[in-house]
């Protein structure tokens, strides 16, 4: 038996939200964070634990280009992690991949190396997944996580995502094929344990 349920109304990607925490706040993204997230690009850790092939030194100009168009998308939201109360952009949150027909994203963040282990990223993976459930109806959240990347996994698991499956040597990496793991949370156990609701966003002026 097929139970039916009834759409959510389409999300509103063009509306970018601030969302505040108490040691982080998310804004929208902009090409002026540049400067700040490149170590991020540059860093070989990070481009490990993401999978990120790449050849050379990352390409600023293409990079600034990227971010002068992120304002504007309507499928997906892209938000700069900063610090406070420093101010420092500390990395980047992102829903993408938004599949309409099934209401759901994809989740990633990546955080400047130095910022890690205080918890930070665990409060953005709280703030824009309490959002894209929230305010944007979305109905399913995934991620891929690699092996050899168990803190990442440990964060995710504390916000509420579950493991559902493993892409087997879904990457190959200094020669070694690691396997993926894939988890998502779902709305219902979103407000289960959160309740309703506790995102705020702002739309900036």
């Amino acid at each position: 038996m097929v139970d039916h349920v009834l759409s959510a109304p389409r999300p509103d990607f063009l509306r970018k939200p601030t969302l505040r925490g108490d040691g982080v706040l998310l804004r929208p993204v902009t090409v002026d964070d540049v400067p700040e997230l490149m170590p991020m690009f540059r860093d070989a850790e990070a481009s490990r634990l993401t999978g990120s092939h790449a050849d050379g030194e990352p390409d600023e100009a293409r990079i600034r280009t990227w971010y002068e168009t992120r304002r504007d998308q309507d499928d997906r939201l892209d938000l700069a992690v900063v610090e406070q109360p420093t101010g420092k952009v500390i990395g980047e949150a992102v829903l993408n991949d938004w599949a309409p027909g099934n209401e759901s994203c994809s989740f990633r963040i990546c955080l400047v190396p130095g910022t890690y282990g205080h918890g930070l990223g665990t409060q953005a993976t709280r703030l824009i997944v309490g959002y894209g459930f929230e305010k944007l109806g979305l109905h399913r959240i995934s991620l891929e996580v690699y092996t050899f990347n168990p803190r990442a996994r440990r964060v995710y698991e504390k916000v509420g995502f579950v493991a559902e499956g493993v892409l087997r040597e879904a990457l190959l990496w200094d020669g070694k094929r690691v396997d993926a793991t894939v988890m998502s949370i779902l709305a219902p156990e979103w407000f289960q344990h959160h309740g309703r609701p506790e995102v705020t966003g702002q739309a900036p002026v």
